[in-house]
């Protein structure tokens, strides 16, 4: 049975004022000799609840964890990018919730395969039924290609609008020959999160230390520990051969010798990734191509935010000429934008969203704004 989690807003954290705007104190600065804190963050710091939910689809039902905040403003419906989690906007929360009137949900995909466009608009409705609130979707890489097939199939009545970060055809279509030499490039195994964390920050997948601490939890986890011998294990591809030829004990040999290794880094490792990219490929050309003249189909206002202008293709330079979408580029940030820079994906979102009347700045957000511009 295939599971989902879905987490809501805890009640938001107080900011931080800083010489730039609220700050979520997620850049740390340390000195001289200072060790960096890899240790993990938990979910519930940023978080209220995870609930089950039982979604009905074409293979019965599957399980889900969502649990909706508050009663005021419109819906954030938050779509991660493969390989991470709902944690992956925590920080990112944390932020847009002490700036604007609105409820968050972030929603964790299943093993990202073609079910998952159907499934948010499947949440969607076990969560607010047949009159759900103004709902905006926002998704990032892969979770900003579901967004975009979510709201071209309607399967949010109530759409306000759709944001996506990071996601462009053309330079997805062309990573993605890349990609499994990507993946293969990782590591396999970690010893401890702290480890996995620790990773993630220094080979800059991640850039922001607290996001890291939180998100990477839901990117790993537990190896599962074997009582039986890899030779006689009864996963699937790991049958024994009968050795009916030389050839065939040679291979069968060499099959058995890789997965004692393989077993024997599991026994010294901890830590593994929880959703295999890998065996996903056959998905990844569904996802992505056609996606721009998707998304400048989409009747809703639209954001993209990217890191770098380059990222946009033909099709998306004409529309944003066009004044079909609005445009930010959040320079001296990586893929993973919305955890290395929250602050500023939030800030684009807040005022795109008030800028569009569905919703109002919090009061004591304004406040700051303008007796910092009296400042100046």
């Amino acid at each position: 049975m295939e599971k989902q989690l879905h987490l809501n807003l805890l009640a938001s954290r107080p900011p931080m004022a800083g010489p730039g705007g609220f700050q979520s104190g997620s850049k740390i600065k340390m000195g001289p000799g200072r060790k960096k804190d890899f240790t993990p963050l938990l979910w519930s710091q940023y978080f209220e609840t995870m609930e089950d939910v039982e979604v009905e689809n074409e293979n019965g039902k599957d399980i889900s964890f969502p649990k909706s905040l508050g009663s005021l403003g419109p819906v954030l419906l938050l779509l991660h990018g493969g390989g991470h989690s709902a944690l992956s906007w925590a920080v990112f929360t944390s932020v847009i919730s002490n700036m604007i009137t609105c409820r968050v949900v972030a929603m964790d995909l299943r093993a990202h395969g073609k079910e998952n466009t159907l499934d948010v608009g499947k949440v969607v409705e076990v969560l607010y039924g047949e009159n759900p609130p103004p709902i905006l979707i926002i998704g990032h890489s892969m979770g900003g290609a579901i967004a975009v097939h979510t709201a071209t199939a309607n399967y949010v009545p109530s759409l306000l609008g759709l944001c996506v970060i990071d996601v462009v055809e053309g330079t997805a279509m062309d990573a993605l020959n890349s990609m499994q030499n990507f993946l293969r490039s990782r590591p396999k195994t970690f010893k401890s999160l702290e480890n996995a964390i620790e990773w993630s920050v220094k080979s800059g997948q991640i850039r922001n230390i607290e996001s890291a601490r939180v998100s990477m939890g839901g990117q790993v986890k537990k190896c599962e520990e074997s009582s039986s011998s890899p030779s006689l294990s009864n996963s699937a591809g790991e049958g024994i051969i009968e050795e009916e030829e030389d050839e065939d004990v040679e291979e069968e040999s060499s099959k058995k010798k890789m997965r004692e290794d393989d077993q024997e880094v599991k026994k010294e490792s901890v830590f593994t990734w929880r959703v295999e990219l890998s065996k996903t490929e056959k998905y990844w050309d569904g996802w992505f191509r056609g996606l721009s003249a998707l998304f400048l189909s989409c009747p809703v206002p639209k954001l993209l935010l990217l890191a770098g202008v380059d990222r946009l293709d033909k099709d998306l330079t004409i529309g944003q000429m066009q004044g079909k979408f609005q445009m930010q580029v959040l320079p001296q940030c990586g893929h993973a934008v919305h955890e290395d820079a929250p602050e500023k994906v939030a800030d684009a979102l807040a005022t795109f969203m008030v800028r569009h009347k569905f919703t109002e700045f919090k009061a004591g957000y304004m406040w700051y704004v303008y007796v910092f511009w009296r400042k100046i």
